[in-house]
């Protein structure tokens, strides 16, 4: 759970959408749509996955049958897929820098975050280079998930998720010591609401569900296989708890430096890939630390990426009723087909636009702040319209085998069938109406 969470949405997209967003305004925005709305919406997909025992779709079949509730775990598929078709790119980035950090290429040999811009320019718009290494990036991830969920992706994620905190506290540390890093600390933790508007709350919404995986299937895929003496209750503070530590710790490892080397924090989706080079190319030992940052950074990428094509994947396997070979290699197919356009439009494509967005911002746009944020709406409606409190009670404690507080259970309902579908549809509405 926490390695589906954890990953590219807090060290390479929370980042920069804390620089184009106002930075410590749009940070508490975002842990309070967290714990008040997605916390609940997390334990809604645990509800619905454990109880049907089956895929995103199947799910609905199970818990309401003859009914169109299933269109929820349809728009979890496609979810899944239109994240992971750009996700699969900044995977591919990740290989590609780790390359460039094996050959040494963040030793001072480039300096300047000039420099490391135009590298980064320079890398992205090309035509066929990035696309081998989303290429390459997407054969391990789908590996992995050939590999099953306890026998690849469950001991996969538990031995790399410590090594990632641990790497993401160094850096931070050392990105605090560098000259003019309290610009970037006060940035962080220093308010400015004056600059917030409904796209900011927006944004942060989109970020929060983004960053948990909410409404692409994944958790729901993910909670169809934990057993009924877990405590879902706990697992969902858990995930949510680190994911959220971990988001807070990337964006102090990143914008101290972002002012202390006089990069623009709202420069957007290549932050992470001009400012860490920038830092390794001055530390002592910077170019061994490079490579450890670096693999990381693709460890943290492929962690969530596999969640992802885990969805389509047990889709096929459970309605299409084809081993997960198979089921693999057509999720592999349709995502690394949608892959390739993303790439190309930040180069040769870049002039071919979906309402005024290139193809991988439309997409990017698209999976978090439309379909996975949707996809979350219908779920709560879901559960607090149709299936219903005791159903729900029943669920969190373990069919009575797990003590609750009433006050609790009450708590997370009320958000569950009010709250929740109530701010999410105030907050379309606002950016909709308000400029």
């Amino acid at each position: 759970m926490t390695g589906s969470a954890v990953g590219l949405g807090n060290l390479w997209r929370f980042p920069y959408l804390v620089g184009q967003n106002g930075g410590a305004a749009f940070i508490i925005i975002y842990v309070c749509l967290v714990f008040v709305i997605c916390l609940p919406i997390m334990l809604s997909e645990m509800v619905v996955g454990r109880r049907s025992k089956t895929n995103v779709f199947g799910a609905f079949k199970v818990l309401a049958p003859h009914s169109k509730w299933n269109l929820i775990g349809i728009f979890a598929v496609l979810s899944a897929v239109a994240v992971l078709s750009f996700y699969c790119v900044v995977g591919g980035w990740s290989v590609a820098y780790l390359v460039k950090a094996v050959t040494f290429q963040f030793t001072g040999a480039a300096s300047g975050a000039a420099s490391f811009t135009q590298v980064f320019n320079s890398f992205v718009s090309a035509p066929f280079s990035p696309l081998v290494y989303t290429l390459i990036f997407m054969l391990l991830t789908g590996l992995v998930v050939i590999l099953g969920i306890s026998g690849g992706i469950e001991k996969f994620s538990k031995w790399m998720m410590p090594l990632l905190f641990v790497m993401i506290v160094g850096v931070a540390v050392w990105s605090f010591t560098l000259p003019g890093a309290s610009r970037g600390v006060d940035y962080l933790f220093k308010p400015n609401f004056s600059a917030v508007t409904w796209k900011t709350v927006l944004a942060a919404l989109g970020q929060a569900f983004f960053s948990l995986s909410l409404g692409a299937g994944t958790i729901m895929t993910y909670a169809s296989y934990v057993k009924k003496d877990e405590d879902i209750d706990k697992l969902s503070a858990g995930t949510v708890i680190g994911d959220t530590l971990f988001a807070i710790l990337a964006g102090c490892a990143i914008m101290p430096a972002v002012f202390s080397f006089g990069v623009s924090p709202a420069q957007g989706p290549g932050l992470v890939f001009v400012v860490l080079p920038e830092i390794f190319a001055r530390m002592p030992l910077g170019g061994l630390f490079a490579i450890l940052f670096f693999v990381i950074l693709f460890l943290a990428a492929i962690t969530s990426s596999i969640s992802l094509m885990e969805v389509p994947t047990t889709y096929l396997i459970e309605e299409g009723h084809m081993n997960r070979k198979k089921a693999v290699a057509i999720a592999f197919g349709v995502t690394m087909a949608l892959g390739i356009f993303c790439s190309l439009s930040q180069g040769a494509l870049s002039s071919l636009k979906l309402f005024g967005l290139s193809i991988f911002d439309f997409f990017n746009f698209l999976s978090s702040n439309v379909l996975m944020t949707g996809g979350g709406l219908l779920l709560v409606i879901f559960i607090g319209w149709k299936l219903g409190k005791d159903a729900f009670c029943d669920e969190m404690t373990s069919g009575g085998k797990i003590r609750k507080k009433k006050w609790l259970l009450d708590w997370y309902f009320f958000a569950i069938k009010y709250l929740c579908p109530a701010a999410i549809t105030v907050i379309f509405i606002s950016n909709l109406l308000v400029k």
